[in-house]
């Protein structure tokens, strides 16, 4: 077996951190480079001072040191071209290119490939304009999904259930150009639990993982602004094999196919952000990478090689994949004020206390202190047989962690636990 291959993971989050470890569980993985990584990352990979979307500096990186595959982590990475660009000079790349990418960093052209391929979703419409977008919104029922037409860092969606916080949206995303100057593209509500289906995808080929359900709002009880992600669970005990299979065929896999027909094949992971309505499962979202916080959740399930999977759709083989039956439950701990304004710099003690995975998100080393560095600034994951199970590992193991400038949700995977 091939032990010598050299990774490039392009990332800093808890996402990149959930990538690292299940590469270095691989036998046919011999070193992992991450840029620019974080302090958890360090104790598991080389971290490498690049930006990720230092285009220029991360291929030249991969070319020096003979890098057998990068794997590309974050959305601002792959809408810079980072793949095409590592590809031209003949290097591997486990993402889209910055052209498929578009099914995340242009809402509208996702909604146009699920449009015509009969993918279902929400209707929409898009607009530039403000007045037009708010005469639209003051004609329709409420609640409005007004989603900022680009990559805003998960934090571009608002569901505005008066026509005051829609007005706000839209003066916030059009005029005032807080995400920059744009679209944005106006929905119909959809109702229902949602769930995180990402799929390895290779062209028409697709490798399902395992489902997980994220939790996006801020404080308990699903209150508060959207977030990042504040914590998430894998499996799903409510999304049957029945919903999964058609998810799979009128979802994923006719986005893949409408890609193919489109002239822009995916490469990489497709996550569906999708909910259980009535008519069953739609799309609320495409993001063109792992999900985050989801992936924390759904690698550690992972029993079969991580990096046979992900050269098998570079280079669009066959490859099974095998799930371990435990649940999984991880539990963000995001600094006060996040996801507003916050402090760092401040000290957390206690993590060679805590007996379960922990993925840094937003941490650095600073006078050889560990320190917070993000907004989201850790997750503990619990494992167990059950979610309650791991639930509680996850909430038993928080306790030994000392920082009292950080927050948690305490109701992380209620939808599964409250299940009959």
């Amino acid at each position: 077996m091939d032990r010598d291959n050299k990774v490039l993971v392009v990332g800093s989050g808890g996402r990149c951190h959930a990538i690292v470890k299940a590469l270095k569980r691989s036998p046919r993985v011999g070193k992992i480079y991450c840029a620019p990584g974080n302090a958890g990352i360090a104790e598991d990979a080389e971290c490498v001072a690049i930006g990720v979307e230092d285009v220029e500096a991360l291929v030249r990186f991969a070319k020096d040191n003979a890098i057998d595959m990068t794997v590309v982590g974050p959305e601002a990475a792959l809408a810079a071209g980072l793949v095409d660009a590592l590809e031209a000079e003949g290097l591997k790349a486990f993402g889209p290119t910055k052209a498929a990418t578009r099914i995340e960093s242009s809402k509208e052209f996702a909604k146009q490939i699920m449009t015509k391929y009969n993918v279902p979703t929400a209707a929409y419409e898009a607009f530039d304009d403000f007045d037009k977008a708010w005469e639209y919104v003051k004609n329709r029922p409420l609640p409005a999904v007004i989603k900022y037409d680009g990559l805003a860092a998960g934090k571009g969606v608002v569901v505005a259930l008066t026509y005051e916080e829609a007005e706000a949206a839209l003066r916030d995303m059009l005029l005032d150009e807080t995400f920059g100057k744009g679209r944005v593209v106006v929905e119909d509500f959809l109702d229902g639990p949602e769930f995180s289906f990402m799929c390895v995808v290779s062209g028409n080929k697709l490798y399902p993982l395992a489902m997980a359900q994220d939790h996006k709002r801020a404080f308990d009880g699903d209150k508060g602004p959207n977030t990042g992600g504040m914590g998430a669970y894998s499996p799903v005990p409510f999304i049957t094999d029945e919903i999964r299979e058609i998810a799979l065929k009128e979802i994923m896999q006719r986005t893949a196919d409408g890609m193919v027909a489109e002239g822009v094949p995916f490469k990489g992971v497709l996550y569906g952000g999708l909910i259980f309505t009535k008519e069953g499962p739609k799309v609320i979202e495409f993001n063109a990478r792992f999900g985050d916080p989801e992936t924390e959740v759904v690698l550690p399930r992972l029993e079969s090689d991580f990096y046979d999977l992900v050269e098998a759709a570079v280079e669009g083989k066959d490859c099974d994949t095998k799930w371990s039956d435990d649940a999984y439950l991880g539990i963000v701990l995001a600094s006060e004020g996040y996801p507003g304004s916050y402090q760092k710099g401040i000290e957390i003690k206690g993590l060679d206390n805590v007996n379960t995975e922990v993925y840094h998100m937003g941490t650095k080393f600073a006078d050889g202190k560990l320190v917070t560095a993000g907004g989201r600034v850790l997750m503990v994951v619990g494992k167990g047989a059950t979610v309650g199970d791991a639930n509680e590992n996850a909430k038993a193991e928080i306790k030994k962690i000392d920082c009292p400038s950080l927050f948690h949700r305490t109701d992380i995977g209620k939808a599964a636990l409250t299940e009959k």
